[in-house]
């Protein structure tokens, strides 16, 4: 049949070039090698068309049946469970494609740098901590617009006896906007379990161990004792020690290789672990208060401490806990956080409160002795029962990991000449110029610009996400191109008063993201109820736009804090950059994860190069002549 059919086309194909040449090239215009209709039946329609239908029809049905949804379930958010799933049954591995990290700032006090000593101070700070949320004494998590009022003792005790039901609406008289917290539970005895098709969140409360790891072995020791107290810091500190100068190998076979495999396979392997008498090692692994990873190596300079903290040498480190508190042999401490449970604001109110604790009222100095006490029965080695599918399924696990970490590259910049101050002289937003910075970097580097993604904290609002900012605009591309490829048609005055509509539309998308107004979480959880209801996807979701908008080229996080050295995640596709950064008062730092079809280091210059155009044309000098 298809023989027949291609003989026909042929057949026709001559008649035409005959008819051609019969009648005369003067009677046609000229003659397309490609048959004039030939595409016409495979043209996509137009995106907006497609959106203007599907708000008109399937999608006003949709969000009609997602309102219900919501008001049946006043006790939560619509997008926590779709929230939930979407990182849930995710089959990558959650090192480099998931996890974060954010890295503390040495201790003021340089002699307080020691691993034994910081790590000892930092247990006893994250246990008060925790101590403190689950007695209900941790001060509530609240956003203030006019501290003098609201972030008050009188304010305080006021709206102490305020009913709980009626208490926003009190903080809300005052322009202080109270945050979710419902994230917190989940920092401490907390575990992602690896499952077929959708992995599960674990917490037992009712635990009170900590997981050590040191050179790919596992320990544990009871931190908290039959009273709820906590170990007095001078046994923390002997049962550390002895952690310390235990001098048994390396396993062969490290089992933290497993926690960074993908999850079906790792959910197979776990399986097998627990057939083969691990039960109890596991349990005490997966309800541990949290995983303290000593590594045995000094931190040589920003790039070694980002690599350090993201992924590590993947065998002294269990990826799937809440969060690792990660302290290197020179006293460099950082924290690698699983992600689905929570998002950074419950991690950076963790790391600000034990950086605080820690060098403020450090539970020892370096004078402190440990107790004598007999840690070789306090403190417990875990020892897994491997059969040889365990252990050829450790072997690809870390070859897996070695090859994905090899190819990935980390890049630092620290921008010196300006920061948040004189941006907010020249009042302009400090994060539209960073966000601005980065396009006009693309474009300068690439010569296009590209889907952008911003996290945007929605915790203003019940077991609230994030929203996405979407900072790449019209007007980020006018200014870029204007900057990038026009610099001296422009006057410094237009190029500023560039700057400032960027500025200007980028604070308008932040405040909406803030205040649950974005349209990304909207558009996620009309899907995913249609997905859920067996409803065909609708074409808007099928459309390339659609699908070049959430093919995220840039993405971006910020968080800014005295705590925080700096911060840095992988990129979430493999063409991409992955960008955390801070703007502090007189300098920005970026920090870029990127695979090898992208060049991160380049990216960094251009970034660099278009800071300073930025700050150049505010400050009022020519750029580009």
């Amino acid at each position: 049949m298809a023989v027949r059919q291609l003989l026909q086309r042929r057949a026709a194909a001559a008649r035409w070039r005959r008819g051609y040449s019969s009648a005369g090239a003067a009677e046609y215009l000229h003659r397309s090698i490609v048959p004039t209709m030939h595409y016409q039946k495979s043209l996509p329609r137009k995106t907006e068309d497609l959106a203007r239908d599907f708000e008109k029809g399937i999608g006003r049905e949709l969000h009609e049946q997602l309102v219900a949804q919501d008001n049946q379930n006043k006790h939560t958010s619509y997008i926590t469970g779709p929230w939930f799933d979407m990182y849930l049954k995710a089959r990558e591995p959650v090192v480099l494609n998931f996890n974060a990290f954010m890295s503390f700032n040495p201790d003021p006090k340089s002699e307080y740098n020691d691993q034994l000593i910081r790590a000892t101070n930092m247990t006893v700070s994250a246990i008060r901590f925790m101590k403190t949320f689950r007695a209900g004494y941790l001060e509530p998590e609240v956003f203030h617009l006019n501290p003098e009022k609201s972030d008050t003792q009188i304010f305080k005790k006021i709206i102490r006896f305020v009913p709980s039901s009626l208490s926003w609406f009190g903080a809300y008289m005052v322009n202080a906007y109270p945050l979710d917290m419902s994230q917190y539970f989940r920092l401490f005895n907390s575990t992602r379990l690896p499952k077929l098709n959708r992995d599960e969140l674990y917490t037992d409360e009712k635990a009170k161990h900590l997981l050590v790891l040191r050179n790919g072995n596992f320990y544990v020791f009871d931190i908290i004792d039959r009273d709820g107290n906590m170990l007095k810091p001078s046994e923390i500190q002997a049962h550390l020690k002895y952690i310390l100068t235990d001098n048994s190998p390396a396993p062969a076979f490290p089992l933290g290789y497993l926690s960074s495999e993908n999850r079906d396979t790792w959910a197979l392997l776990r399986k097998n672990l627990l057939d083969n008498g691990n039960e109890e090692a596991l349990q005490k692994v997966d309800s541990a208060v949290f995983c303290l990873s000593l590594d045995d190596f000094p931190i040589k300079d920003f790039v070694h401490l980002s690599h350090t903290m993201l992924h590590g040498d993947g065998a002294n480190r269990w990826y799937d806990k809440s969060f690792n508190l990660i302290i290197t042999k020179d006293g460099t401490a950082g924290v690698n956080f699983e992600h689905s449970w929570g998002d950074g604001v419950a991690v950076l109110r963790f790391q600000n409160e034990v950086f605080k604790d820690s060098i403020k009222a450090p539970a020892i100095s370096p004078q402190s002795q440990p107790v004598s006490v007999d840690s070789s029965r306090a403190v417990q080695k875990l020892d897994f029962k491997l059969n040889d599918a365990l252990k050829a399924g450790i072997t690809k696990a870390k070859q897996r990991f070695d090859a994905n970490v090899e190819a990935l590259s980390l890049n630092l910049i620290q921008f010196h000449e300006g920061g948040k101050d004189l941006l907010k002289q020249k009042k302009v937003s400090p994060d539209a110029v960073a966000q601005l910075a980065f396009q006009m970097a693309f474009l300068r580097q690439y010569n296009q610009t590209v889907a952008t993604y911003e996290s945007c904290s929605t915790a203003a609002f019940k077991h609230g996400r994030t929203e996405t900012i979407r900072p790449a605009s019209i007007h980020t591309k006018k200014c870029s191109e204007a900057f990038v490829r026009e610099p001296s048609k422009h006057s410094t005055e237009e190029l500023q008063k560039l700057i400032v509509e960027c500025s200007k539309y980028h604070g308008r998308l932040t405040k909406e993201a803030a205040m649950g107004q974005g349209f990304d979480r909207h558009l996620f959880g009309l899907r995913y109820l249609a997905l859920s209801k067996g409803v065909a996807l609708p074409d808007f979701y099928q459309d390339q736009a659609y699908a070049r908008l959430n093919h995220n080229i840039i993405s971006t996080s910020t968080l800014v804090s005295p705590a925080v050295q700096l911060g840095g995640f992988g990129p979430v596709v493999s063409d991409g950059f992955g960008l955390g950064y801070q703007v502090h008062d007189d300098w920005i730092g970026c920090n870029v994860s990127s695979y090898p079809t992208r060049n991160g280091k380049e990216f960094l210059q251009c970034i660099y190069k278009s800071l300073e155009d930025i700050f150049n044309v505010l400050k009022g000098k020519k750029i580009g002549s």
